[in-house]
């Protein structure tokens, strides 16, 4: 009886041990991802081979920073282009000229998805006349394709993007990019600053300070404490520093955009005599 117990024991041991094994060695699915979870489309345009899809997180464009995604579409297979170099062009047509903005590179969103990631700045909207579009010049296998599109840039209520000549002579952006949805608190801030190299080049800036000072022009010009100017963490990137917002209400964010040397190039400071900045954007909350 005792030897037939042990064989009973045995046996169990046995068993648990290789469902186990089994259970670790079976392949796992993973979840499935839903890579335009929080986008919205904003359109989508197409050549002879693919639809480029156009996505952002309101489904608008908008004057001044824009977070964009993409994916390209086979129009033969239905499916999703998973390898493609990109490169993408935005283009103002003026009456009298035409000049581009700043933009990023692509990237994609995960390693193994369809979607791919960039930003682009519109310095200025369009009127009945002058608009802008956006060039899409792409490979896949060594095969080159291009998509063109007009791109929706309507003027905006309150400022996010400035254009103006320092007094270096050189011409820059600021625009505003965090925080999306303010909140009274100290917020982080992110902003962007470029230079126009050419008319068609605009790289980010590197190495300056934007100096903040955010009022309440109609609560009597009141600041708050505990902002931090803007700055990089390394070259090439955007500015992040503090915003503090101490009530729901009209905010004017008056900057100074100084460069490295600590020359102010754009911008006063906020006094009795002098209540706001010529540099600045706006938000209401």
């Amino acid at each position: 009886m005792k030897f037939s117990l042990k064989i009973f024991v045995a046996f169990v041991a046995l068993s648990i041990f290789l469902i186990s094994c089994r259970t670790s060695d079976d392949p796992v699915t993973p979840p499935s991802v839903n890579e335009l979870e929080g986008l919205v489309k904003v359109k989508e345009f197409s050549n002879d081979t693919h639809t480029i899809e156009l996505y952002t997180a309101t489904g608008t464009t908008q004057l001044g920073y824009n977070d964009l995604k993409f994916r390209i579409k086979n129009k033969a297979s239905n499916q999703y282009e998973k390898n493609v170099s990109v490169n993408w062009s935005p283009v103002m047509h003026m009456t009298s000229m035409s000049h581009s903005g700043p933009k990023s590179s692509i990237t994609k969103v995960t390693p193994n998805g369809t979607l791919y990631t960039g930003y682009l700045v519109f310095q200025m909207p369009q009127n009945a006349t002058e608009y802008w579009d956006l060039k899409f010049d792409y490979s896949i296998n060594g095969t080159a394709y291009t998509a063109t599109t007009v791109v929706d840039v309507p003027d905006s209520t309150k400022r996010r993007v400035n254009s103006f000549l320092g007094s270096d002579n050189t011409k820059y952006i600021v625009a505003y990019i965090e925080p999306r949805t303010p909140k009274v608190a100290v917020n982080d801030m992110t902003l962007g600053v470029w230079k126009m190299q050419d008319m068609m080049t605009f790289p980010v800036v590197d190495g300056y300070t934007v100096k903040i000072d955010p009022r309440m022009p109609g609560m009597g010009n009141h600041g708050s404490p505990n902002n931090v100017n803007a700055t990089q963490t390394s070259p090439g990137k955007l500015y992040n520093g503090k915003l503090s917002l101490t009530m729901t209400g009209y905010w004017k964010i008056n900057l100074q955009l100084a460069n490295s040397a600590g020359t102010v190039l754009k911008g006063e400071e906020v006094t009795d005599q002098n209540p706001a900045s010529s540099l600045f954007f706006e938000i209401e909350f």
